[in-house]
């Protein structure tokens, strides 16, 4: 698969989504969190993932406009928190959220959870804040293909991107073909599965075959399924390790080892039940 760090996804609105992105969820607020995005910035990445809840959304915006990078080469993603769910309310928590980033406009806008009740609303309220190009491109997070299928009948217009935990513990095969046969690209987050499953015997063994980390190999085995990656890291040696997986190919073997791992294991939320 002919990929480089400058690769970048074609959405369904037409903007392009690079296939690599830095995590800064649970960075420090402040210096730390404009440090790791500088470093990973330098390292070649475009796509720097926040939330409101993640309470550093100030830090991304300084480190974007201190990099000297043209704005238009870096995509910006944010997210609506579940407290802040219902049309106007929708419209306000987005524009607090690009006063805090102190940008023009955000390059990707996701409702973080399917709290239920609201997010048709929500949903009503980002459609405007597409249609007004101050969201460039509009998605979810966390939707099952059941919030999904709940969802596309009534909305004006797709998510053009659902981020979802996706590891080779939590191979999401029937949403990644769900999404990808109505072209709502799949974004993954804890790709690393949190670190908790970097010692398993497979990812050791498929490291020690390619002479790479394990962590080079659970986010190589994400972009050969398709996938838009955002590994967390406030580490510059690790912010580096994880862009360097472009200069090799996991076989179909390999593939399918990895595979064959999935146990439905979450780490994070688990969304299958949430109405």
């Amino acid at each position: 698969m002919s990929l480089t760090i400058e690769s970048r996804a074609t959405l369904n609105d037409g903007h392009k989504m690079p296939v690599l992105g830095l995590g800064v969820w649970q960075a420090a607020s402040g210096k730390e969190t404009r440090s790791a995005v500088a470093t990973a910035l330098q390292a070649g990445y475009r796509l720097i993932d926040t939330a409101k809840m993640y309470a550093n959304e100030r830090d991304i915006g300084a480190a974007v406009r201190q990099s000297g990078i043209p704005r238009d080469e870096i995509f910006v993603t944010t997210k609506l928190w579940n407290s802040d769910h219902g049309y106007e309310s929708a419209l306000r928590a987005f524009e607090r959220s690009r006063r805090e980033l102190a940008l023009d406009y955000i390059d990707l806008y996701l409702i973080h959870w399917p709290v239920p009740g609201l997010r048709d609303e929500s949903w009503k309220a980002f459609a405007k804040l597409h249609e007004e190009g101050l969201a460039r491109s509009i998605g979810v997070s966390n939707y099952t293909i059941r919030h999904l299928e709940e969802m596309l009948p009534s909305a004006s217009v797709a998510p053009s991107v659902n981020q979802v935990e996706f590891h080779p513990f939590l191979y999401q095969k029937e949403l990644l073909g769900f999404c990808r046969e109505r072209k709502i690209q799949l974004e993954a987050y804890s790709p690393l599965a949190r670190g908790r499953r970097l010692t398993h015997r497979v990812i050791i063994e498929i490291a020690a075959k390619y002479n790479r980390t394990p962590a080079q190999i659970l986010i190589r085995w994400s972009l050969q399924h398709g996938l838009v990656v955002i590994p967390k890291s406030v580490r510059p040696d690790r912010i580096r390790e994880n862009a360097a997986v472009f200069d090799f190919d996991l076989t179909r073997d390999d593939m399918d080892r990895l595979d064959s791992l999935d146990e439905r294991a979450h780490v994070a939320w688990n969304p299958d039940h949430q109405p």
